[in-house]
């Protein structure tokens, strides 16, 4: 069973603990407050170290509340960003509510593997392991989001393989999960951190490496020259436009280096040479631009004299952006750092707090400097800004939930976080909302979930009001099937 999906149902002890992804985004062991070595936890060759009492291993619950926290903030901005197009993805340059959550699973992923990989004695076999879960989590994303399932409002599904989709948010996690984890495997000083300075000399490595990843990221982003290109318009993507787009190939004039503007970034030029085209996403965010759409920020018709661009396919989980998005990885994984070699919760408080201070200070000056924040090309401004706020909300909540033990409130949050795969692939990729559709009366429209909708925006005198109250409501649902999974001890894992 180790190369497949595995359900995994723990017996109900303290000591046997499940490692779901997007959990623990890593294969191997729990996740601990006050790492010990007499811990009962696997080892990354697949031993075990001898057993200790029963409880001697507090839980790290913030970061089970801070993924939940994550996957009910991705359900939120998708299936409200409609109708509130403040909370939805920036449409190029800025940060919304929506741009934070791929951060923060980069992040919650750095941080475990931190937690996991803090002793490995077979190198070879944990590479291994891990290289397997990197390309299970890489095909798990091709099949959720490579355009088989179409999601609500369509009933059919299917894709023609010579348009599938091979990036994703789960590509994009396992990019950064196989980055992380090599570098906590490989590039970690045999030395004991029991002071700031043979802390330092302990990762010392691993950060040079980040720093040169950096590197060679600004340079392809500014460097590269971007020719004219083009590609073809189809006639479903005109059939609401005003503007003078007909079906047949349309040229993009570029012909520079060093733009972030959507049509002649580096970004979009690696992903059209190495992907093709054909397989990036199709309705990108820039289609809410002002130059791209009258309802901005809002989808809707082009306006007259709207670019050539605008109908362009652009994958915001690129190739390009994915090394710079692995960075957020690398910062996780510092925090998660942390929390092994420090055990005073203080302590911790403290050193995350001035670890994320730098990460915003720094986010801002790069943007005042003119490198501005921008999501789909992960740029260095919105990396350091964003991975600041999650180490910020990650400070909060243990401080909150781990330090203060006021547990109860965020207990549902926790309980997604345990189960955030399943909620993720049935959720938030809407692979249950579109089966509940298949049921219908008489009329395809006739379903439960857009009944359910419909009711709640009457009843509240309001189409996006009504349109909140039911995301509110669908959240509730999953952290309720997440709380009954945990009760009977299933979680599912790669």
């Amino acid at each position: 069973m180790s190369s497949g999906v595995v359900v995994v149902v723990v017996a109900d002890t303290d000591t046997d603990d499940p490692t779901p992804l997007l959990h623990d985004s890593s294969p191997y062991g729990d996740e601990e407050i006050a790492p010990s070595s007499s811990s009962n936890e696997p080892e990354p060759d697949g031993s075990s170290r001898p057993s200790s009492p029963v409880g001697s291993n507090q839980r790290l619950a913030s970061l089970d509340v801070f993924r939940g926290l994550t996957v009910a903030l991705m359900i939120l901005v998708d299936d409200a960003g409609g109708a509130f197009p403040s909370i939805n993805h920036s449409p190029w340059f800025g940060v919304t509510l929506a741009d934070f959550v791929m951060p923060f699973f980069l992040f919650g992923v750095g941080v475990s593997i931190g937690l996991v990989f803090k002793k490995v004695t077979n190198k070879q076999s944990a590479t291994k392991k891990v290289i397997l879960r990197t390309i299970k989590l890489f095909l798990l994303g091709v099949v959720l989001q490579g355009g088989y399932f179409h999601g609500r409002n369509d009933l059919s599904y299917g894709v023609d393989v010579r348009k599938l989709r091979w990036l994703g948010v789960l590509q994009r996690i396992s990019i950064g999960y196989l980055f992380a984890s090599v570098l906590e495997i490989w590039l970690v000083n045999n030395v004991a951190a029991d002071s700031a300075l043979t802390f330092v000399k302990r990762y010392y490595i691993q950060w040079t490496v980040a720093l040169l990843l950096v590197s060679v990221y600004l340079s392809l982003l500014y460097g590269l020259y971007v020719p004219d290109w083009n590609y073809e318009v189809l006639s479903v993507n005109t059939s609401s436009s005003t503007s003078r787009y007909g079906s047949g190939t349309q040229i993009v004039h570029c012909g520079m280096r060093g733009s972030l503007e959507p049509a002649c970034n580096a970004v979009g030029l690696v992903d059209r040479f190495v992907l093709g085209i054909d397989h990036l996403y199709q309705h990108p965010v820039y289609r809410r631009t002002k130059e791209c759409s009258v309802n901005s920020p809002d989808y809707g018709p082009l306006p007259q004299n709207s670019p050539e661009w605008c109908l362009a396919p652009f994958d915001p989980e690129g190739i390009l952006s994915s090394l710079m998005a692995a960075m957020t990885c690398v910062v996780g994984l510092h925090f998660g750092h942390i929390i092994v070699h420090f055990k005073g919760h203080m302590q911790r408080v403290f050193l995350w707090s001035m670890s994320s201070a730098p990460l915003l200070i720094s986010g801002y000056v790069l943007f005042v400097l003119g490198i501005p924040l921008s999501k789909p090309l992960y740029t260095l401004s919105y990396m350091c800004i964003t991975a600041g706020a999650s180490g910020f909300l990650l400070t909060i909540i243990f401080y909150i939930v781990d330090v203060k033990h006021v547990q109860k409130p965020a207990m549902v949050l926790q309980w997604m976080g345990m189960n955030a795969l399943i909620i993720f692939a049935l959720g938030a990729c809407d692979l249950f909302p579109a089966a509940l559709q298949g049921l219908y009366w008489r009329s395809p429209e006739n379903n439960l979930v857009n009944g359910t909708e419909s009711l709640l925006q009457s009843m509240l005198h309001s189409r996006k009001w009504g349109t909140l109250a039911f995301v509110v409501l669908e959240i509730l649902f999953w952290g309720l099937v997440a709380g009954f999974l945990n009760m009977k001890r299933f979680y599912i894992r790669l």
